[in-house]
């Protein structure tokens, strides 16, 4: 990614918190967290990766409902972010933060049966 597509991921996940936060109103969206942003080079696309609180079930609830209000999240980063063109946005979940904790509780298993 350049330095350019950097800076304006970067915006777009600040700004990402506060709109999700704070302007959405789709009772189906809990608890989020936006854990990264990727742009493509040429800042036509872009990635946001979320993470959501909950089951399964409530994970693709709140990525339905997010995926409805794309256009709206759209509009809103395009005020706040000012761009010629405004990234096309699509939604996917992070699971760093699942395998992160798989991985502690493998080593608490291991410390365990060495002592």
């Amino acid at each position: 990614m350049s330095m350019r597509a950097n800076r304006v991921a970067e915006q777009m996940k600040k700004e990402l918190g506060g709109i999700i936060g704070q302007k959405l109103k789709d009772p189906r969206i809990g608890f989020v967290t936006v854990t990264d942003v990727e742009v493509t080079g040429d800042l036509q696309q872009a990635t946001i990766f979320i993470s959501v609180l909950g089951k399964d079930s409530e994970k693709e609830a709140t990525l339905a409902g997010l995926t409805k209000a794309k256009g709206f999240i759209r509009t809103e980063i395009g005020q706040r972010i000012r761009l010629r063109k405004t990234p096309e946005i699509e939604f996917a979940f992070d699971d760093s933060v699942e395998y992160g904790n798989r991985i502690e509780s493998l080593l608490r298993q291991v410390n365990k049966e060495e002592d």
